[in-house]
């Protein structure tokens, strides 16, 4: 069964699907979650300090802005610089999977792909948030993601390595974590 794991590992990764994505193998971790997360607090602007590697993010001057839709669900906004300097941005909708761990959250960003697991590991609502997501793959992989979070574009030192610290202590790796560049970043952002 593990020369099928692996076999399937390769596979994958030629195919590109582990491309710039954090894929280990076994099933995802289970860490705990923001006890009585509040999503009311949380709206508002979040600026990434720093991340586990991803295809989908390829820019510096990354935000995220959640908000109330007129419908009553919780929309995300994260807008990202390119390289050339273009801004792009994109548009998910938030959904909460089970009322008994609020920030057990999911986000979806178009109708046609599957939502994806979004859960608040810990926040103070004010100054950080800590924010992971994994899936399973045939329960013999799995993608992981994690975003370090704050209201301001930087964060004392202190803090990113408390919350990697976090992280390590539920078995995430952080090892391949990146800063996130928040310098010089336009102001209509």
């Amino acid at each position: 069964m593990l020369g099928t794991a692996v076999q399937l590992s390769v596979l994958l990764g030629l195919l590109g699907l582990g491309n710039g994505q954090m894929f280990h193998m076994g099933p995802c971790p289970d860490p705990p979650v923001q006890q009585d997360f509040d999503i009311s607090k949380y709206l508002g602007k979040w600026y990434e300090i720093e991340r586990l590697p991803s295809n989908f993010e390829k820019g510096r001057c990354v935000q995220a802005n959640y908000s109330l839709r007129e419908n009553g669900k919780f929309k995300v906004i994260n807008k990202e610089m390119l390289p050339s300097g273009k801004i792009t941005e994109i548009e998910g909708e938030i959904m909460h999977t089970d009322v008994k761990e609020p920030a057990k959250l999911r986000v979806r960003f178009n109708w046609f792909m599957p939502s994806a697991p979004y859960w608040v590991i810990s926040t103070d609502y004010e100054n950080y948030s800590l924010v992971y997501s994994c899936t399973n793959i045939l329960w013999f992989f799995h993608f992981d993601y994690a975003w370090i979070m704050s209201r301001s574009p930087d964060m004392h030192p202190d803090t990113v390595e408390h919350l990697k610290s976090m992280l390590q202590s539920y078995k995430i790796d952080t090892d391949k974590m990146m800063p996130t560049d928040q310098l010089n970043c336009p102001a209509e952002m």
